[in-house]
């Protein structure tokens, strides 16, 4: 089949491999002039198979209360009259609950475990680069009462089989040593040894030369103007650049798709949660951090990629805005100087990228109900860790095959 893949981010640059893998005649599209260069150019850096869970938590509203008067808080809200953005903080605000939580918690987990093994079959056929690591990610816990609510992260991870250590005071040093110069900062932390770091600009870029020598094409600086359709049915895409033909057509847009998708009566629940970060070079390697730190007060990671350390973080509700704030530029200093002031801060670069969020955490990937049209999209915070696990299922499903885990639960139709 001829397929187009609407967007070069990661998620879109993994499905094209993926279709291309599976003898696909494959066209890729994107606005920008090459990959990765929007949400996925500057994002945390961690690749999180383990740490999974979605915003939609119980006691989030309480907490997020509280935030709105922190100086550092992980959650900003600007609320404007905007219908999708209301609609969309009432669906989370539904997820709030245990139930919920649980379920989509185990979707997210699912689709990540089985793209852990992607990844690594991807690796090794490819020998892909990436400044790539293998440590795990420590969940830093600043107080007990943290620490304590970590349990039902703990039984999810149970549940679905996920390696994991609780770790004391001395277990979180002996994981990430610099942490030796501020104990007494933190009491605990939760390891997930399985989780992985990497550039997800290196390895967009490296995987996007290498579907070109399976017969990808990229369309660049090339806008979508809408869909082409007969009968019902997808027969193309239309652009600035003329009408692609096509037998299916992959929307992997981010935040785009749901502005795409609202002409053909397709009402997508993903909105634009503003995410920041800063890359800092490393002066001081004894007090820099060997993988990634999330540290759960201000919910930020903090990353080591090669000679760099990416701190990224926070979730700012504020529309399709890409406006670099200073104070959150300070967030993500105190975060990382309180814990690695290994890093040069006076020399970071600062960046903001528009994380593609559904109400419930999960991304949306499958059918739609127009024939021939697909989704892979939705995957907030978790583009990089999921990409190379809903590249394989959309390409199992545009291709009519049997998906090798279960994918009956990640489409639209959930929201129907």
């Amino acid at each position: 089949m001829k397929v187009i893949v609407l967007g070069a981010g990661v998620i879109g640059v993994t499905s094209a491999h993926a279709l291309a893998r599976h003898g696909h005649e494959v066209v890729v599209v994107d606005r920008q002039p090459g990959p990765a260069l929007e949400t996925s150019y500057a994002n945390a850096g961690e690749v999180s198979f383990g740490y999974c869970s979605p915003w939609a938590a119980p006691g989030i509203p309480a907490k997020a209360a509280k935030w709105l008067f922190m100086e550092h808080a992980p959650l900003i809200l600007r609320p404007k009259p905007d219908m999708a953005m209301m609609r969309w903080l009432l669906q989370m605000l539904a997820n709030c609950n245990p139930a919920s939580y649980a379920m989509n918690k185990s979707r997210m987990l699912r689709i990540a475990n089985y793209s852990r093994l992607a990844l690594a079959i991807l690796r090794a056929e490819t020998g892909i680069r990436y400044d790539e690591a293998m440590h795990g990610t420590l969940q830093l816990f600043r107080t007990q009462a943290q620490l304590a609510a970590s349990a039902k992260d703990v039984e999810a991870l149970k549940r679905d089989g996920i390696p994991f250590e609780v770790l004391d005071r001395e277990g979180c040093v002996r994981t990430e040593p610099a942490l030796n110069h501020v104990r007494e900062r933190f009491v605990g932390g939760l390891l997930t040894p399985s989780d992985e770091t990497g550039d997800c600009l290196l390895f967009t870029r490296a995987l996007c030369s290498l579907t070109e020598t399976l017969g990808v094409r990229y369309s660049w600086n090339t806008r979508v103007n809408g869909l082409y359709l007969e009968r019902g049915s997808i027969a193309g895409v239309a652009t600035d650049q003329g009408t692609f033909p096509a037998d299916a057509v992959v929307v992997a847009m981010g935040s785009e798709s749901p502005l795409l998708l609202e002409r053909y009566g397709i009402r997508l629940p993903v909105y634009p949660v503003k995410g920041y970060s800063l890359t800092l070079p490393i002066r001081d390697q004894s007090r820099a951090p060997i993988s990634t730190v999330m540290d759960e007060t201000y919910k930020i990671a903090i990353t080591r990629l090669g000679d760099r350390i990416r701190v990224g973080g926070m979730a700012e509700i504020s529309g399709y805005n890409l406006t670099l704030e200073p104070a959150r530029k300070r967030t993500l200093l105190h975060s990382v100087m309180d814990l690695f002031p290994g890093g040069d801060g006076e020399n970071a670069f600062f960046w903001s990228g528009l994380r593609p969020m559904t109400p419930d955490g999960t991304p949306v990937i499958g059918a739609t109900s127009i024939s021939g049209l697909y989704l892979n999209t939705g995957h907030g915070t978790l583009g990089w860790t999921m990409s190379c696990g809903s590249a394989r299922l959309i390409a199992d499903i545009v291709s009519g095959r049997p998906t090798e885990i279960d994918a009956s639960d990640l489409s639209i139709g959930r929201y129907c």
